[in-house]
């Protein structure tokens, strides 16, 4: 590839299936953006980041996806205060040599989630999952005042599990956020173990997978009468956030 000025790029592991490359390349392009690029960054360990920064001097900034959103933490200079207080990091700034951590995920999906789900104080939201999407997840419902539980597939403290999700606990909650990747391509017939048979007109299904753009997660919600949304719009959001991260 052609030495660019400005790199940017995505880490993470399996990323053929990836919404960022062809993003920032329409962005650079309808924005008259010269002399910048973005590429895929593939790593089979995130021990392999120090080296990848050695051979591409001109990175800029990188997005960072599963599985090293909390696994890069240990190889940064510094974190934002909200990717502290999170404890994962999808994005990247090169600051003179020095690598800060952010995230833009936590508003990312804040902005959207305002826009799908009347937020508010009575509100009550399942988080499927426990990784760095769903730290931002509860990060952001935190910061709209919404109660949540988390839902796990293995028992820890302060946690539930999908055999906890009874009838009366179903009823209680109305936003349900899938957090996991569960039911991404190309595992497109799976989904997170929830009672969907208890699912009603009153739920919202936020499925953090955008690809397939319905998932079997919103395929068994909507059937029930759920409103339901994908990632999409969050991973929008949260690319413009990031943009605006590397270039402040």
């Amino acid at each position: 590839m052609e030495q660019v000025e400005h790199l940017y790029g995505l880490i993470g592991y399996k990323l053929s299936h990836s919404f960022s490359k062809g993003y920032f390349t329409d962005k650079f392009k309808a924005e008259g953006i010269d002399n910048s690029a973005y590429q895929l960054f593939e790593l089979d360990s995130i021990a392999e980041l120090p080296g990848l920064i050695q051979t591409h001097p001109n990175l800029r900034g990188l997005n960072v996806t599963i599985p090293y959103k909390e696994a890069v933490l240990p190889f940064l200079d510094e974190l934002s205060p909200a990717a502290a207080e999170i404890g994962a990091v999808n994005v990247i700034k090169f600051d003179q040599g020095r690598l800060i951590g952010h995230n833009s995920d936590y508003q990312g999906f804040m902005q959207s989630l305002q826009g799908f789900y009347p937020c508010h104080s009575q509100s009550k939201a399942l988080v499927l999952g426990t990784g760095g999407a769903a730290k931002a997840v509860m990060a952001a419902l935190g910061y709209l005042n919404i109660s949540y539980q988390v839902v796990s597939r293995e028992r820890r403290p302060g946690m539930l599990t999908y055999q906890d999700l009874t009838p009366s606990l179903m009823a209680a909650v109305s936003l349900i956020v899938n957090a996991s990747p569960v039911g991404t391509f190309p595992n497109d017939q799976e989904a997170p173990a929830i009672p969907y048979d208890l699912l009603s007109m009153h739920h919202y299904l936020y499925d953090l997978v955008y690809n397939p753009p319905v998932t079997e997660f919103m395929k068994r919600g909507k059937a029930m009468g759920a409103k339901t949304i994908n990632g999409y719009e969050m991973l929008c959001l949260q690319a413009e956030v990031a943009w605006q991260i590397w270039n402040s």
